[in-house]
């Protein structure tokens, strides 16, 4: 769970020279890690910075908000678990749509499955 933590502030580290050096932390909540491992935060500044994460020994799940230096609201959820980081956010690249032809030809594929192949003999006589 640490190195999730530590991803993010190295993030946070990354873009530093774009922070308002001036914030103040306008809420705070931190729910200790209980007996069965689970935790919750959550902060917001005076910047327009929100963050909050909630999570247990099996993974977490969060979000982050802010203004980017180009004034774009940017918002991001995600889930981490035994299976990766899953970031969503409509700033995140996507794969471009699947062609038609692409498309066309793996229905052909899928409607004309491959018929056993015939060997012709090679035998000159």
């Amino acid at each position: 769970m640490y190195k999730y933590l530590f991803c993010l502030a190295l993030i946070g580290c990354a873009c530093a020279d774009n922070i308002n050096k001036d914030a103040q932390i306008r809420s705070f909540q931190n729910d200790a890690t209980d007996a069965e491992g689970n935790y919750q935060y959550a902060y917001e500044t005076s910047n327009g910075i929100q963050f909050q994460e909630a999570g247990n020994p099996n993974g977490a799940r969060g979000a982050v908000a802010y203004v980017s230096p180009e004034g774009e609201h940017i918002s991001l959820t995600y889930t981490a678990d035994e299976e990766g980081y899953h970031p969503v956010g409509d700033h995140l690249p996507t794969p471009p749509p699947v062609p038609a032809y692409i498309l066309r030809a793996l229905e052909y594929i899928r409607t004309h499955p491959r018929r056993p192949s015939r060997r012709i003999s090679s035998n000159p006589e």
